[in-house]
């Protein structure tokens, strides 16, 4: 119910939930009060997103320089600490920042809600206490969770019978004292606890398990790509721990709906990297082990500078080990886990049927890879944008506003993804020489154009679906429906690889695209799941 009584439920007229995607279609281009809200979410967020690929793209440029085997041992190593990564990544960020979006909203609900219950006769009296009790003032100088509690206990034994709750301070006083101080999110804590204990975990396997991991790519123990591979990617590991711990913090910033935060740190850190790039590689002459570092290097840089803005703004120690939702991280975590391992694996095995193929098809498989993902986690933006709206929309039960967002981010991603076509395109006909100077590798770079460009409008829906699902809550539905699409994905894989090669594992890749927007569509499109208000709304 609304502040006047009615119902944010649509109203039911229609049955056609699939129809709820071409709601306001002509507003798409509009810069309405919703759209300034999206884009100024998603515009940072995709810039941040994009910040990694970038630099690896850039990273592979340099490496190029150096001879098609360390660039090719370099793709199989960024594919695969990429796909390791994927697998922590994914999970934490997604789960944090609708947690975070959630537990921020109903906190703030929860204030309003019994602030308003507030007569402006209690507030003068607590307003006169404030100001008379000695006690109370050295309580409001200090305002935090326990002396909020402290002092409506202290000003419940007075029979003041100011307010009840456990939870807010009346006076606008010192309700300006603590918008200022520092929040209390439990779910950031957990989220960085798990951040540090998976980035840990991650660098351990790939470090002490390189060489048989490589094997797993498809690089053979006689392969020339071996060494450099396996040197790049032990270095390279040694940033896990920052990795993750920088993913965490940037859910919890997405989760407060900023994301401009993040990014300015994040291109600060990627144009360190890229800066260290040609001094490390060329004028020190470490080689590829000089690209690994600076990466590296820019990692951790990033990792402290969030922090630090970070504990400005949330208490990171939680008051108990109690207040950490492990358990809720855990069960929903492992359901995305499961859906992230899947779709890497139809990713990772492309890598590796590419590696299979030799030195010069892994090179040229590469690029297009970096290009293609690169390029589509442009759309990321809107998923992050969806996904923070949608979790504090649900949180407020307004459904007009979900079903609002939801249907004008998935038209924007659309658009986004016709115009990347085009970008890509003809970008990658024109620049390919950019990444290597052999000729066998640029032809085949050219093959995979068609399929990299023709599928960015599927990517960019396919991406803003996950932030649909996980801004909805629906891990479970986002688990097990791409864990099915993974399924068909890999066989078709092994199947045109075996008949068409470089080119039959792009066929695949874009049937796996293809699979993956379908099953959003089909969710939401149904009006099932937390979506089964849409049957019968009115598109009025």
């Amino acid at each position: 119910m609304d502040e006047n009584g009615t119902s944010n439920e649509p109203n039911n007229k229609w049955k056609l939930p699939l129809f709820v995607f071409f709601k306001d279609a002509r507003l798409v281009f509009k810069l309405d009060a919703l759209s300034r809200e999206i884009l100024g979410i998603a515009f940072p967020s995709a810039l941040a997103v994009a910040a990694d690929p970038i630099a690896s793209l850039i990273d592979t440029a340099f490496i190029g320089h150096l001879g098609p085997v360390e660039l090719a041992a370099a793709g199989v190593s960024i594919a695969l600490f990429n796909q390791a990564s994927r697998i922590f990544i994914f999970p934490l960020v997604s789960i944090t920042t609708s947690f975070v979006a959630e537990e921020d909203t109903i906190e703030k609900l929860n204030i309003e809600a019994a602030e308003n219950k507030f007569s402006d006769k209690d507030k003068a009296k607590f307003s006169e206490a404030m100001h008379e009790d000695h006690k109370l003032q050295d309580i409001e100088k200090g305002t935090t969770k326990e002396n909020i509690e402290l002092l409506l206990l202290y000003i419940s034994d007075a029979n003041t019978n100011i307010c009840k709750t456990s939870s807010v301070i009346s006076s606008n006083k010192v309700k300006d004292k603590v918008g200022k101080k520092k929040r209390h999110i439990a779910s950031a804590s957990t989220a960085l606890l798990f951040g540090i204990i998976l980035g840990l975990l991650q660098a351990t396997i790939l470090i002490f398990a390189a060489k048989p991991l490589l094997w797993v790519m498809g690089v053979k123990h006689d392969s020339p790509m071996l060494q450099p591979a396996e040197k790049y990617l032990r270095l390279r590991s040694f940033g896990a721990p920052a990795v993750l711990l920088s993913l965490a913090m940037q859910g919890i910033f997405r989760g407060f709906k900023d994301t401009t935060t993040p990014l300015y740190v994040i291109v600060s850190g990627y144009a360190l990297n890229v800066a260290l790039d040609p001094i490390l590689i060329f004028s020190l002459k470490m080689g590829i082990k000089g690209a690994a570092i600076s990466h590296v290097l820019s990692q951790y840089v990033m990792a402290l500078v969030l922090l630090l803005i970070l504990m400005k703004k949330v208490s990171l120690v939680p008051p108990t080990i109690k207040d950490l939702q492990i358990f809720r991280f855990l069960k929903n975590g492992g359901l995305l886990m499961a859906r992230v391992v899947a779709v890497t694996f139809c990713v990772t095995l492309a890598a590796s049927l590419a590696a299979r193929l030799g030195s010069i098809p892994m090179a040229a498989f590469q690029t297009c890879l970096q290009v293609w993902l690169t390029s589509s986690l442009l759309a990321d933006g809107l998923a992050v944008a969806v996904q923070a709206i949608l979790a504090c929309s649900f949180a407020e039960k307004d459904y007009k506003k979900t079903t609002a967002a939801a249907t004008r981010t998935l038209q924007m991603s659309f658009v986004l993804g016709v115009g990347l076509s085009l970008a890509v395109g003809v970008g990658l006909y024109f620049g390919a020489g950019i990444f290597s100077k052999n000729v066998d590798v640029v032809h085949l770079i050219k093959l995979g154009i068609p399929f990299v460009a023709a599928t960015q409008p599927l990517n960019s829906l396919a991406f803003v679906f996950d932030g649909v699902n996980y801004g909805a809550s629906d891990f479970a539905y986002a688990a097990y429906s791409l864990v099915i699409v993974s399924v068909v994905s890999v066989a078709i894989e092994f199947i045109l690889y075996r008949s068409k090669h470089f080119v039959g594992i792009w066929i695949a890749l874009s049937i796996y695209m293809s699979l993956r927007m379908l099953a959003g569509i089909w969710r939401m499109g149904t009006g099932t799941g937390p979506w089964r208000y849409l049957r019968g709304q009115s598109l009025s």
